[in-house]
């Protein structure tokens, strides 16, 4: 009793508001009317590698876009929840360099919604992993964020450190993607502590973008490196257009 009118105290102070825009929401960690239409969710028939939509409709066969089909991936399934666009595009960039952390948790239920055919064999869950001198500029690791959210919503296996980057690397921004990949070739490798962890299990990696692929490629080979069995990939959004 006395918590529920606590809340109520403070919803009255405080009232809630849209996690995109801070327009006024009816409950706290959702999105107004304007910016829910704005969202570009992915839906319908999509891409088996990489998770971006993709025209018609599903015959049961893997289906895969032509960047796939011409840059195979090593991991074998990937699903993102969004189009790297618009308010997406806001939400996402608000999560990773403006503290927006309270955006994680609605985020990573998106993000389960749209991995639910990668979620078979009782997955371990792990973010992709940001060195050490840049956590400490940043304070946090989003992707860490959505990997622990995404795991307690799936009541999932999560583990927080199964990767680490073992070099510092420049941006990836305005980068090719050539060079995208010769950037982090062995910049990430499994925790020598945690290895056992991931011997014959399903790896289920999260990002918070996908763009050329290159960082959740260079986390997968370290992930098989360990003997992981199969390695997935979900992430928040996918970049559309390279």
């Amino acid at each position: 009793m006395l918590h529920a009118q606590i809340q109520t105290a403070v919803s009255l102070v405080y009232p809630p508001q849209c996690s995109c825009c801070d327009a006024m929401v009816e409950s706290d960690f959702g999105l107004c009317g304007t910016c829910w239409k704005e969202m570009n969710f992915i839906s319908g028939t999509v891409c088996d590698g990489c998770g971006c939509a993709l025209p018609g409709e599903s015959d049961g066969f893997r289906l895969e876009c032509d960047r796939c089909l011409s840059h195979a991936h090593p991991w074998s399934q990937g699903r993102a929840a969004l189009e790297y666009a618009g308010k997406a595009k806001d939400l996402v960039l608000g999560l990773k360099y403006a503290d927006r952390t309270d955006v994680a948790r609605m985020a990573a239920g998106w993000m389960l919604r749209a991995s639910a055919p990668l979620l078979q064999d009782n997955p371990i869950v792990t973010p992709v992993p940001l060195h050490w001198t840049r956590m400490l500029r940043r304070k946090y690791n989003q992707s860490a964020l959505l990997a622990e959210a995404f795991a307690e919503h799936g009541r999932l296996d999560y583990w927080p450190d199964l990767l680490k980057r073992t070099k510092i690397t420049p941006s990836l921004d305005h980068k090719s993607k050539e060079q995208r990949f010769k950037t982090l070739k062995n910049a990430i490798a499994p925790h020598p502590r945690h290895m056992e962890l991931m011997r014959g299990r399903v790896v289920v990696l999260i990002d918070d973008v996908m763009t050329s692929g290159a960082t959740l490629a260079a986390c997968t080979e370290a992930c098989m490196r360990a003997g992981a069995a199969d390695v997935r990939v979900s992430v928040l959004a996918r970049v559309t257009q390279q």
